[in-house]
C-alpha cells in the first residue's frame, strides 16, 4: 500500500512536471507566435517606408533630370548668345576700321589742303607750333621768375632790415672805441702828491720805467696815462692802482709795483679770455684759444678794441641765427673766433683770417667753425650760412655809431686815394666818394661810355678798389651817364 502510494506521488510528480512543461511550451510558442506577427508588421512596415523613399527618389530623380533639360536650354540660349555677340563685335570691329580708314583718308586730304594753302609740311608745321609753345612757356616762366624775385626781394629786404634791427637793439653792449688814454680816479687829492713825489721824483721814475705819460693836473679827481703802446698802459695802470692802494709811493715801491705787474700780464690775459667767452656765451674753448684771445684785449682796428668787438659780434651774430633758423651755438661760436688770427699775424705769415682758421683746426673746432672763420673776408668760399651770418654780424659791428674812428688826416687820404683809383678808369669824367668813402659816384663822359657798357665798368672799379684798397665795410659803385641838350631862342 505504502508503494503503490509511492507510485502515485510519483506519477503525480511526473505529470504536474509534465503539465508544467506544457504550458512553458504553450507560453513559448504563443510569444514566437507574437514575435512572428511583429517582426512581419515591422517588416511590412519597413517595406513601405522603403517603397515611400523610392517613391521620393523617383520623384526627385525627375526633377533632376528636368533641370538638366533646362539647363542644357539655357546653355543652348547662352551659346546662340554669345555667337550673336560675337557675330556684332566683328561687325563693329569691321565698321571702326572702316570709320578709321575713312577718317585717316580724310586727314590725309585735309593736310594736303592745309600744306597747299599754308606752303608748309605737317613737320614744318608742327615744329612752328612746338617753337611757339616753347617760346610762350619761356616767357611766361620768366615772366613768373622776375614776379617770384621781384616779390622774394622786398620781402627778403624787409624781413633783414627787421631781424638786423632786432639783433641790434637787443644786444645792449657799450661802444668797443678805444683811444690812447687810460683814466683812473684818485681816491683822494692828497694823493696826487704822493704820485707826483718830492720834486717829481716818483713820477719821473714811473715814466722811465713804464713808458707811460702821466697827466695829473689836466682832470680832478683823476689821473690820465697815455701811451700808444696798449700793454705798456695796461702794465702802468695796473702798477699805478696797486700803488694807490698801498699807499707808499717811492722809486723802490714803484719798481716792485711795476715787476708785479708784468709778472700778472700772463694771468690778465688768460682772465680776459675767460671773461670774454663768458659774455659772449661761448664754453669749451681750447685753453689755447682762450689764451689768444686775452691777447686781442690790447688790439685795436680802427679805434675798435677788437677782443670787445667779438664779444658783440657773437651775440648779433646768435641773436640773427635765432630769426633765421641757423645753428645759434655754431653761429655764436664762428662769430666769437673769427678775429683769433689777429693775436698772431705779427708772429705767423698769412691774413688773419687764415691763420685764425688754423689755429681753430689745430684746436679741434668743427669744419663749419673753421670755414666761418677762413671765409669772414671772402678769402675763401662760404659754405655754410653760419658762415654767412658770421660776414653780417661782423660787418654790423664794424658799422655801428661810434665802433671805429679814423683820424683825419688818415680819412682825407683814403677818400683821395678812392677818388683817384676810380678816375684812373677810361671814359670817367669825375669820382665823388660819398658816405664816409662806403659810396663813390662815378659820372662817365656819354660818347665815351654807352649805357651798355655802364655795368661792366662798374664791375670793372668794384674789383680794382677790392684788389688795391684797404676798408673797412663795403662800398658801393654807382655809374652815371647823363646827356643833355639845351637850347637858347632869341
Amino acid at each position: 500500500m505504502d508503494a503503490s502510494m509511492g507510485e502515485l506521488g510519483l506519477v503525480v510528480a511526473l505529470l504536474g512536471a509534465c503539465l508544467v512543461a506544457l504550458i512553458l511550451v504553450l507560453v513559448a510558442r504563443r510569444e514566437a507566435d507574437e514575435q512572428r506577427r511583429q517582426a512581419k508588421a515591422d517588416v511590412a512596415s519597413i517595406r513601405d517606408d522603403a517603397r515611400a523613399l523610392l517613391a521620393d527618389a523617383e520623384r526627385r530623380e525627375a526633377r533632376l533630370v528636368e533641370r538638366e533639360h533646362a539647363v542644357a536650354a539655357e546653355q543652348k540660349a547662352l551659346a546662340d548668345a554669345e555667337r550673336t555677340v560675337r557675330e556684332r563685335q566683328e561687325a563693329l570691329a569691321s565698321a571702326e576700321q572702316e570709320v578709321a580708314e575713312r577718317r585717316a583718308s580724310a586727314d590725309r586730304d585735309a593736310r594736303a589742303h592745309l600744306e597747299a594753302v599754308a606752303h608748309l609740311t605737317a613737320e614744318e608745321a608742327r615744329a612752328e607750333l612746338v617753337r611757339r609753345m616753347v617760346d610762350e612757356a619761356t616767357n611766361d616762366a620768366a615772366a613768373l621768375v622776375r614776379r617770384a624775385e621781384a616779390q622774394a626781394r622786398r620781402t627778403a629786404e624787409a624781413r633783414a632790415k627787421r631781424i638786423v634791427a632786432a639783433a641790434v637793439q637787443r644786444t645792449a653792449v657799450p661802444t668797443s672805441s678805444q683811444s690812447v688814454i687810460t683814466v683812473l680816479p684818485l681816491p683822494s687829492e692828497e694823493m696826487k702828491g704822493r704820485i707826483i713825489g718830492k720834486e717829481g721824483r716818483n713820477i719821473r721814475a714811473f715814466e722811465a720805467l713804464t713808458g707811460v705819460n702821466v697827466l695829473i693836473d689836466d682832470t680832478p679827481d683823476s689821473v690820465v696815462l697815455s701811451c700808444f703802446d696798449a700793454d705798456r698802459r695796461e702794465v702802468a695802470q695796473v702798477a699805478l692802482e696797486a700803488l694807490m692802494s698801498d699807499g707808499r709811493i717811492h722809486p723802490q715801491r714803484i719798481e716792485a709795483a711795476y715787476a708785479e705787474a708784468l709778472a700778472g700780464a700772463d694771468d690778465r690775459t688768460l682772465s680776459a679770455g675767460h671773461d670774454a667767452a663768458e659774455r659772449a656765451g661761448v664754453t669749451g674753448l681750447h685753453p689755447d684759444l682762450v689764451r689768444t684771445m686775452g691777447r686781442l684785449r690790447m688790439r685795436v682796428s680802427y679805434g675798435q678794441n677788437v677782443l670787445e668787438h667779438l664779444v658783440e659780434t657773437a651775440l648779433v651774430a646768435a641773436a640773427i641765427a635765432a630769426e633765421v633758423g641757423a645753428d645759434v651755438a655754431t653761429t655764436r661760436r664762428a662769430a666769437f673766433l673769427h678775429d683769433v688770427g689777429k693775436a698772431l699775424t705779427a708772429e705767423v705769415e698769412g691774413t688773419h683770417a687764415l691763420v685764425g682758421a688754423d689755429l681753430a683746426r689745430r684746436c679741434g673746432e668743427s669744419p663749419a667753425v673753421v670755414n666761418a672763420i677762413a671765409a669772414h673776408h671772402e678769402e675763401v668760399p662760404a659754405e655754410t650760412v653760419e658762415a654767412v651770418l658770421v660776414q653780417a654780424s661782423d660787418a654790423i659791428s664794424a658799422a655801428r655809431p661810434g665802433a671805429r674812428r679814423e683820424e683825419l688826416d688818415q680819412y682825407v687820404e683814403r677818400m683821395d686815394k678812392l677818388e683817384q683809383l676810380v678816375t684812373a678808369h677810361a671814359g670817367v669824367r669825375r669820382a665823388l666818394a660819398m658816405s664816409a668813402g662806403r659810396e663813390v659816384r662815378v659820372v662817365v663822359e656819354p660818347s665815351e661810355v654807352d649805357d651798355y657798357a655802364l655795368p661792366q665798368l662798374a664791375v670793372a672799379i668794384a674789383k680794382h678798389i677790392e684788389a688795391d684798397l684797404q676798408y673797412p665795410g663795403e662800398i658801393k659803385v654807382t655809374v652815371v651817364r647823363e646827356i643833355r641838350a639845351s637850347a637858347t631862342a632869341g
